[in-house]
């Protein structure tokens, strides 16, 4: 029986000891910062980005990963006859997806490479690709493994709070509302992901704003609290409030398992200073 692996993008919310336990390959996005492009995750940090981005002339750029490189993680990956299951970061976010499909035809392998879209980023999609890895690694089928990530596609929610609207609207994701939230004073947003579309499910103005998201979120965990097993938080630069965000999660549930990180340079470009996250799934 062939091996099943499991290749992402660097937009995915990962510690490098679940990386390396479970042996998944991450291809890198790129990141240009006046006129200078790094590799993400390899001669950049996130904490350096963020320093980077603040200090920056431009609105930093992302670029998905090369088809090139692509081409050659698929054909590493399969040269010993396994086969390879793709996650990626939303099709609404980066082309990063469709390059993965492309670069498996151009690789003559797309019967052997079986790509999906998250739907979302972050930790949502590194609580898909944990449970590809754990499933290949349990002797799992690629139609098993499909069907679990699908289960976990059907339930996962992103809650986001973006408190500075500058960049998000400088790099275009609010398409029509860009106009009319901007010319608003002290806005702040609330993002969802529903079916992998990013929409404005909710704005108002200031820290208040703030403190009844994470009261309608806290909310949702609490009503859930038995189906919910792991949760995301992940922020761009404000870890100390993130982590007593965590602690009233534990508080609700002391059995989920919470993750707080900072989010990678492909979020953090769009969402600005001051933006989380907290990602989740309900277990059926």
């Amino acid at each position: 029986m062939s091996k099943i692996k499991i290749m992402t993008d660097s937009s995915v919310q990962l510690t490098p000891e679940e990386i390396k336990k479970y042996d998944i390959t991450v291809v890198p996005l790129s990141i240009t910062i006046d006129g200078k492009t790094y590799i993400d995750g390899v001669d950049l940090t996130r904490s350096k980005f963020v320093e980077l981005m603040n200090e920056s002339e431009a609105l930093p750029k992302t670029s998905q990963p090369p088809i090139g490189r692509f081409v050659e993680t698929i054909k590493n990956l399969t040269a010993d006859g396994s086969k390879v299951i793709g996650i990626f970061l939303a099709k609404a976010l980066s082309g990063t997806v469709d390059a993965a499909r492309q670069a498996a035809k151009i690789a003559g392998k797309s019967d052997d490479v079986y790509i999906i879209d998250s739907e979302l980023t972050d930790r949502a999609e590194g609580f898909q690709v944990l449970k590809a890895a754990k499933d290949a690694q349990a002797g799992k089928s690629v139609d098993e493994i499909i069907e679990d990530i699908n289960k976990i596609i059907e339930t996962q929610k992103l809650r986001m709070m973006v408190v500075n609207l500058d960049n998000l609207i400088k790099g275009g994701r609010l398409g029509a509302l860009s106009g009319k939230i901007a010319t608003l004073l002290n806005i702040r947003i609330e993002l969802h992901m529903p079916k992998g579309n990013l929409e404005v499910a909710k704005k108002g103005r200031g820290k208040k704003f703030s403190r009844a998201f994470d009261e309608r979120v806290l909310a949702d965990i609490e009503a859930n609290k038995d189906k919910i097993k792991e949760v995301g938080i992940s922020y761009v630069d404000t870890p100390e409030a993130m982590n007593e965000l965590a602690e009233k999660i534990k508080s609700i549930n002391p059995e989920i398992n919470v993750l707080v990180r900072q989010t990678s340079p492909i979020i953090a470009t769009h969402a600005g200073n001051g933006a989380y996250a907290i990602l989740y799934y309900t277990e059926q």
